[in-house]
């Protein structure tokens, strides 16, 4: 009798520490869900990426207002900080006109709700009547909260040539 009691309280005891590693296996179909999930959140980021590019191209300051969030932190290539009203301010008011600017080499990685993606972007375009093409890596941080996908901070690294 005193062994069953014994068995027991040590099930009692060791319960919670058995659900624990038993809640961590998920079955097939929760890790088919989760993984499909992931996948839905990649395209919907790299769509932004893309759309971000294109909005560049364009000037358009609407996407970036919508997009980038308020507390918006990120460098230029030239090791410039801008604010979100800063990038706006300067791409309504520069001379610089792109013909063409494209976002590829798309790479996105995910911690929880945050997604870093890094892109490289091929610009082509006119600065006061001169041709110029260049390229840049570019890392922008997402964070997906109430308003959808969030830039909240970004990184621009010219490359030489």
């Amino acid at each position: 009798m005193p062994r069953f009691f014994i068995g027991l309280l040590l099930g009692v005891l060791f319960y919670p520490c058995a659900r624990a590693q038993y809640s961590q296996y998920k079955s097939p179909a929760e890790l088919r869900e989760e993984a499909a999930m992931a996948e839905v959140h990649r395209q919907e980021v790299s769509v932004l990426e893309r759309e971000n590019a294109h909005a560049w191209q364009l000037g358009n300051s609407t996407f970036f207002s919508r997009v980038y969030g308020d507390d918006y932190l990120g460098t230029t290539e030239n090791g410039q900080v801008v604010t979100k009203t800063a990038l706006i301010r300067t791409l309504q008011a520069s001379e610089v006109k792109y013909t063409s600017v494209v976002a590829s080499d798309i790479k996105v990685r995910f911690f929880q709700d945050t997604a870093v993606v890094q892109t490289l972007w091929s610009m082509l375009g006119t600065r006061n009547g001169q041709k110029f093409s260049r390229q840049m890596r570019v890392i922008h941080v997402y964070v997906d909260g109430p308003r959808g996908w969030t830039v909240v901070a970004g990184q621009q690294t010219a490359l030489p040539g």
